[in-house]
């Protein structure tokens, strides 16, 4: 929500600056999210002031120039060319001074470029100022000749003030559901006038009354519960057209958009009062009635949007004798708005049904500051005075006279909150002892009348408008607000010991980093349902941890069970993709898995447990001129699971086959005897389950194992080697059996110092190798940190690890 500095001026006189004012909202729990200043023009005329010219004469060497002195309240006039040919001594003038920036106004398509006055010589005489016309200082679009003013200011004097072009400010305050009391000026300044306790001035309207009564409109409610206040008037003889510079710039200084005069006044009067309202083109509503009610199920009705929507039962609708015309404090209809043609309106202020405004709004995905008000509960008390309010700017703004009485249907008012309240618990939920008077005086201020006092208490009765001031502690609230929180000493009692610690491993922060990680590698994250189907806990129930958790009323079969795995929540999203045409897919999911585990006694327990996935699909890279497409590999999610562990730092895993239920081929990561990660083919039988044909590689992590492994250490700096490297090569006929994991764990065991790295470029399989044979290709890369390798070092390096391949692999090293 966003009021206007100068706007809460109208009401309660501030010295304070609009941070201040930030400041104690703030204290009151109205929190203000950020200020911000708001220029009726660009510049807001910043470096321009009202001068006087003392002397004028022609520029000897230019015709059309003239030579003036100016005063622009400074010690010495100003000398200042002047081109304008209505110049003259004695006009009292708009002066730019030097170093003052102009954003002139815009008289073609593109928008006029700001510029900034300097001093200058213009044919030799020395020029320190600028004399405006309107157009060049944004006011206009005039350049016929200066601007000549009628006033008595003083000179030196700010334009802006001349021109009441003052800087605003716009405070957003971020408004909690509770604290609709406030979505206004007056609701805010309420606050304001509470805790600087001075008074509040509410806008006169004494000068009300009605001219005629040529044009009534007939009023009924047929749904009380949903409108327990309805009043209204007629209005004519109304010009519809612009609206006057100061209804625009208030408008304009919270955000909103001008329209025309009658709806700006409604739009006004809202954000002023809080109180919405709502004008009806009378010509228009036949049978000069006005009926509140409900209509069939079904009933079309065209918004002001040129939406036609379906209107439900409980949908609230205001109605003249033949058709709909509002969907009752939600939105207006298009054949009963305000137009250029309006010559006389029916004009609305209203108290509906929280409840009925929230339900309809909600049905038809309406937001609007009216419904904003009303679902959230208006002042039922405040529909009179603001259509009087109204009315009588209406008149100032568009002219016209009230033709009509006042119509006001209020059968059973709305009584205030009666709460009973004791000092002691005033004093033990605040912490301290309030004197008594202050206690009265916050709660006066917040025009909370204290009742039936006695020595240990009061009966509060609250107005109604405090929707959210309906028990004991709520009142106390009230009056902790207004006192403030910071005048709350801490208890002696509490000390850093009681209070709590930060965790060592922040979850949430390492979910952040890994989703950054993700999202910089192509990964898009999901959020799918803990609810899932018993068929797929079927399909793997030899892998499972647990029983099911099963829902006692499911909503159908399809979502009864409480997942065991992320993967088949994958799957599914995999399939809704490339159902769409989105074949290639890289995705990733923190989610939370469900179990009952058997304890000691036999007893049932249930287990929740947070997982991390990651799925991919479809081509690695797309095809393109260059290549053709490649389609992923396990080594791509291979990688993608290293990247995680090494933002962990975990550098030596031990290796597993993954569960064949879940894999068609794969492996598990184990530290220190704790899988953390299984990764792999997701098996065949599995996808199909979820009719889907392509391979998809998918990787479970451990999440709360990993966090385990989290290391708080700063990173090492290691000097790079100033020594070559060194690359040797062999190639070893094993087993099909023993893995590249087992070759690379034996060679670093072997050579300790100088085996820097090992990698496999080649493999192959063949009837020449012999039956349940295969060949590796195996880089090894050398490197002594100390000094250059010889090949005498060299040799004898490789001489061991190929003895050791030999020995412990039975390997045959091909020359």
């Amino acid at each position: 929500m966003e009021v206007s500095y100068k706007w809460l001026q109208e009401y309660i006189d501030l010295s304070e600056s609009p941070e201040e004012v930030g400041k104690l909202l703030t204290s009151t729990g109205l929190e203000v999210e950020g200020i911000e200043k708001v220029e009726a023009i660009p510049g807001g005329l910043e470096g321009v002031v009202i001068g006087e010219v003392l002397t004028c004469t022609k520029h000897p060497d230019a015709d059309k120039l003239s030579l003036t002195t100016v005063d622009v309240g400074a010690d010495q006039p100003l000398p200042i060319v002047c081109g304008a040919p209505n110049v003259a001594a004695g006009q009292k003038v708009v002066v730019a001074l030097v170093g003052a920036t102009l954003h002139p106004s815009s008289t073609g398509e593109k928008p006029a470029e700001p510029f900034q006055i300097k001093k200058a010589k213009i044919r030799g005489a020395a020029s320190e100022g600028m004399i405006c016309a309107e157009d060049e200082i944004g006011l206009g679009t005039s350049h016929a000749g200066i601007m000549m003013l009628d006033t008595d200011l003083p000179n030196g004097t700010p334009a802006a003030r001349y021109f009441n072009l003052e800087a605003d400010y716009q405070i957003a305050i971020g408004l909690t559901p509770n604290r609709i009391d406030a979505a206004s000026h007056y609701g805010t300044a309420r606050d304001l006038k509470a805790v600087l306790n001075r008074p509040l001035r509410l806008p006169s309207i004494d000068t009300f009354a009605v001219d005629n009564t040529n044009l009534t409109v007939e009023v009924r409610i047929d749904n009380l519960e949903a409108c327990p206040r309805y009043t209204g008037l007629t209005i004519s003889g109304l010009t519809i057209g612009e609206s006057p510079d100061w209804l625009k710039q208030r408008l304009i200084s919270i955000g909103l958009n001008p329209i025309n005069n009658v709806v700006d006044v409604t739009n006004y009067v809202c954000h002023d009062l809080g109180q919405p309202l709502h004008a009806y083109d009378a010509d228009k509503i036949a049978g000069k009635q006005v009926i509140v009610k409900t209509l069939p199920a079904g009933t079309t009705f065209v918004t002001l949007d040129g939406v036609e929507r379906k209107l439900t039962a409980t949908d609230l609708m205001v109605c003249d004798a033949e058709k709909p015309m509002c969907i009752a404090g939600v939105f207006g209809g298009q054949q009963s708005g305000v137009s250029a043609q309006t010559t006389r309106i029916f004009l609305e202020a209203a108290y509906f049904s929280p409840i009925s405004v929230r339900k309809t709004a909600q049905h038809h995905g309406l937001k609007t500051d009216s419904s904003f008000r009303f679902e959230r509960g208006t002042d039922p008390n405040m529909p009179l005075f603001a259509l009087k309010r109204a009315a009588l700017l209406i008149q100032d703004v568009a002219g016209g006279v009230v033709s009509s009485d006042v119509t006001d249907l209020y059968p059973t008012p709305i009584e205030p909150f009666r709460v009973p309240v004791r000092f002691r618990n005033i004093d033990r939920l605040i912490g301290i002892q309030i004197e008594r008077s202050e206690i009265l005086r916050i709660l006066n201020a917040l025009d909370i009348e204290a009742a039936e006092m006695t020595e240990d208490g009061f009966l509060a009765i609250v107005p109604p408008y405090r929707v959210d001031v309906t028990r004991e502690a709520d009142v106390i609230e009230e009056i902790l607000r207004i006192y403030g929180l910071d005048n709350v000493p801490l208890s002696k009692n509490l000390s850093a010991d009681t209070l709590s610690e930060f965790p060592k491993t922040d979850p949430d922060q390492w979910q952040g980093r890994i989703g950054q990680l993700m999202a910089a590698n192509g990964f898009y994250e999901t959020l799918t349902l803990s609810l899932t189907r018993p068929t797929y806990h079927n399909a793997i129930r030899s892998s499972l941890p647990g029983t099911d958790v099963t829902l006692l009323n499911p909503l159908s079969d399809e979502l009864s069970v409480m997942r065991q795995t992320l993967l088949f929540s994958t799957l599914e999203t995999l399939v809704y993709n490339l159902n769409r045409r989105q074949k290639d897919l890289k995705l990733f999911e923190f989610g939370k898995v469900y179990h009952q585990a058997t304890t000691e006694d036999g007893s049932k327990k249930y287990v929740e447990q947070m997982r991390l996935s990651l799925a991919i699909m479809g081509n690695q890279e797309s095809e393109s001129w260059l290549q053709k497409g490649r389609p992923v590999a396990y080594h791509d999610l291979a990688t993608a699971v290293q990247r995680v562990l090494n933002l962990f730092r975990i550098k030596s895993v031990e290796t597993q086959p993954a569960d064949a239920t879940l894999f068609q081929y794969g492996l598990t990561y184990v530290v220190n005897k704790k899988p953390i990660v299984s990764l792999g083919l997701v098996h065949p039988k599995l996808t199909k389950l979820v009719d889907l044909k392509q391979p998809v590689y998918y990787a479970d992590f451990d999440w709360q194992a990993l966090l385990k492994l989290t290391r708080s250490e700063k990173a090492r700096y290691e000097e790079v080697s100033r020594f070559p490297e060194v690359r040797r090569d062999l190639s070893l006929v094993i087993d099909k059996t023993v893995t590249f994991e087992q070759i690379s764990k034996l060679a670093r065991q072997t050579e300790r110092k100088l085996l820097r790295f090992i990698n496999v470029f080649d493999v192959y399989e063949g009837e020449n190798l012999g039956a349940e044979k295969k060949s590796y290709s195996v880089s090894f890369m050398l490197q002594d940190s100390s000094q250059t390798l010889t090949d005498t070092t060299i040799d004898k390096t490789m001489q061991r690890l190929m003895a050791a391949f030999e020995k412990e692999l039975g390997a045959v090293i091909r020359k």
